[in-house]
């Protein structure tokens, strides 16, 4: 188990990085996370919503995801309160101080250990992920991801922490001396990440380290920008570009305040053809070749503040000025005519008018879609892959007015069960409710091919993030001590 000393550490990166080792070295790892908070989540072949970096965890161990890997997953909807995902499936909102002070989570923590015994059952190693860090002592005793979690698995126990963010010795020994002894117990080693530079300067503070806590440092890990691993939290955005460039296709995502899944974009980041950034600045919208309306967890709080703080008008200028206009989900939702909800589910807002784009109209419902799908992008002769999570249906209404002359509205996609998804206005303005539609080059090709030379070589993004997975799994061997690692496992056996 990978803990931290605190969020954004590097445990997740850490993770993946070890399920690819233990699949390279032949064994059948794993991924666990008992609580996950993110807004970007993705859905198993049996159509249950778990968190994004456990599927990504799932693909490097060569597995399809599971409900099991990611039994509860919390997704803010506001500031104070957040969806609960239990196994997969939305079981209510609670205010966080509900969730976190009621009394309702030692039923969560008997399904998340309920969740682990069934991983372990079939696979080893189960290669868990805390959350935070492990020391927070209000919330200990009802924390279901962490040492709790680990006691009961019986885990050997790695803490993570990152040294670029300065005052390592305090919050590795602080969060080590906070430990009960019996937790204590699992600790078997430190791991020193997103170290900048030479790492023999840092040989007197291993040694330093080692000393005070009483625990070995396993390993040092150097930063590294040159792998990729999707982030799992929202805070990664504030590392993304914010301002168009200049001799690429310039594509703006819009920063909603409630933006979720914005793994969808990744390819595009990628992908040499594109200049991919993120705004809710109108002046910077009003540069992109290529407008994106992103999924929301709040589509019409989100929709509210881009008509105030002038995005929602950037879009429709775009839009008139022949740019091209897409909405993924709750994006798609904002670009028809209007949004209704009227058993609020997103709140006290029963209407909201929509950019007026698409002659489609959406009304919110209290069950969720989650699916995984297969379709067709615009009766291409292509089988496309990508997946559903909503709370909402969308319905065509009358055509536009002043859209004479533009080509035949049309569903945009063509499901393997025979239904559409989406609407077509023409080639330069549609949405849908896929997620990772983005991730078919069929789909990207066509999106890019006003702009890009005919010699633009396209972007295979499967093969690059497995590409990534070998690369983090290497990066770690070279820094860390992997026999040290084997011998305490084999050691418990």
């Amino acid at each position: 188990m990978f803990v931290g000393t605190a969020s954004d550490v590097g445990k997740s990166f850490i993770n993946t990085g070890f399920c690819r080792i233990f699949k390279e070295d032949g064994y059948q790892p794993a991924p666990f996370k008992a609580q996950n908070m993110s807004l970007n989540s993705f859905v198993t072949p049996d159509g249950l919503e778990i968190g994004r970096a456990q599927a990504v965890q799932a693909e490097a161990c060569g597995l399809p995801c599971s409900a099991d890997m990611n039994p509860v997953l919390l997704k803010p909807t506001n500031d104070k309160a957040s969806q609960v995902v239990l196994m997969g499936k939305p079981v209510g909102t609670q205010s966080a101080y509900d969730y976190f002070m009621g009394n309702n989570k030692q039923e969560l923590f008997n399904a998340a250990r309920a969740a682990f015994d069934r991983l372990h059952a079939q696979y080893s190693p189960v290669v868990m992920e805390g959350a935070g860090s492990i020391s927070e002592l209000n919330l200990k005793h009802r924390d279901i991801t962490n040492m709790r979690m680990a006691l009961h698995a019986g885990a050997d126990v790695y803490l993570v922490a990152d040294i670029d963010k300065g005052g390592i010795f305090g919050s590795v020994y602080g969060t080590i001396a906070l430990l009960p002894p019996e937790e204590k117990a699992l600790l078997k080693g430190i791991i020193v990440n997103k170290f900048r530079g030479d790492a023999r300067l840092f040989e007197s503070g291993k040694t330093m380290l080692e000393e005070l806590c009483g625990v070995p440092v396993v390993g040092i890990i150097p930063y590294s920008k040159d792998i990729y691993v999707e982030e799992e939290d929202s805070v990664a955005l504030a590392g993304k570009q914010q301002q168009a460039g200049s001799g690429k296709v310039n594509a703006v995502v819009v920063l909603l305040n409630r933006l979720s899944n914005f793994t969808d974009f990744t390819v595009l980041e990628k992908d040499e053809r594109v200049h991919l950034y993120y705004s809710n600045n109108p002046a910077e919208i009003a540069q992109a070749d290529i407008v994106i309306i992103p999924g929301s967890k709040n589509t019409i709080a989100d929709l509210v503040d881009i008509k105030n703080n002038g995005v929602a008008t950037a879009v429709t200028q775009a839009f008139k000025a022949g740019k091209t206009v897409i909405g993924i989900c709750g994006g798609y939702q904002m670009m028809g005519q209007c949004v209704e909800d009227p058993a609020g589910v997103e709140g006290s807002v029963s209407f909201m008018p929509g950019l007026g784009l698409l002659p489609v109209t959406t009304v919110l419902t209290e069950e969720k879609t989650t699916k995984q799908c297969r379709f067709k992008y615009k009766n291409i002769d292509t089988v496309c892959e990508g997946y559903e999570i909503h709370m909402g249906i969308t319905a065509e209404t009358t055509s536009l007015k002043g859209m004479e002359g533009k080509s035949t509205p049309a569903h945009l996609n063509t499901m393997s069960q025979g239904h559409g998804d989406g609407y077509l206005l023409h080639d330069r303005c549609w949405g849908t409710y896929i997620h990772g539609i983005l991730d078919n080059p069929v789909v990207v090709d066509d999106l890019l091919s006003p702009f890009s030379p005919e010699a633009a070589v396209p972007f295979d993004y499967n093969k690059y993030k497995h590409t990534q997975y070998d690369k983090l799994a290497q990066h770690l061997r070279e820094h860390i001590d992997i026999a040290y690692i084997y011998s305490q496992l084999k050691s418990e056996q």
